[in-house]
């Protein structure tokens, strides 16, 4: 299986660099995981929010393969424990899914026409992270997931 992870700008903090780097290496054990940086839009301050959001909906869509589960990191969707989301995991894998698509939205979240393409929405918390945070906490729940599913001592009940 690969899994891609979209995301909009780069992080700019070296503490959530570090992290990222982290897992993604301890991630690349068990999957072929790609994370694809959309650049930050220029001259956003002079863009309304809904601008802003359509220009990077169309960067979003044109780096989504076209085969593959495609599942938004929004607050409205569905929550997992970190259990539960290892079982969804394993359930894609079961299924046959080649390759699962991550979008981690900019500051102002989605567009329509990227939320028509998503197959699934997750949510990480019902609290509100920067987008740069949800990429550290998405890429360790990932990682939490494959070690949950090969019996790592990671996890703990």
């Amino acid at each position: 299986m690969k899994i891609n992870l979209i995301v909009v700008g780069k992080t700019k903090k070296d503490f959530l660099k570090d992290g990222e780097q982290e897992y993604e290496k301890r991630l690349s054990k068990f999957v072929n995981y790609e994370k694809i940086e959309i650049p930050d839009l220029k001259n956003a301050k002079k863009r309304s929010q809904s601008e802003i959001k359509q220009e990077e909906g169309k960067q979003i869509l044109a780096r989504i393969p076209e085969q593959g589960w495609v599942v938004l990191l929004d607050d409205k969707g569905k929550m997992f424990d970190s259990k539960g989301f290892a079982v969804w995991l394993n359930d894609k894998m079961v299924q046959g899914q080649k390759q699962l698509t991550f979008v981690v939205g900019g500051a102002y979240g989605f567009s329509d026409e990227v939320y028509q393409r998503a197959n699934q929405k997750v949510s990480l918390s019902k609290m509100t992270f920067s987008h740069q945070m949800v990429r550290l906490f998405f890429v360790e729940q990932l990682y939490r997931a494959y070690a949950i599913l090969n019996n790592l001592p990671y996890h703990h009940e």
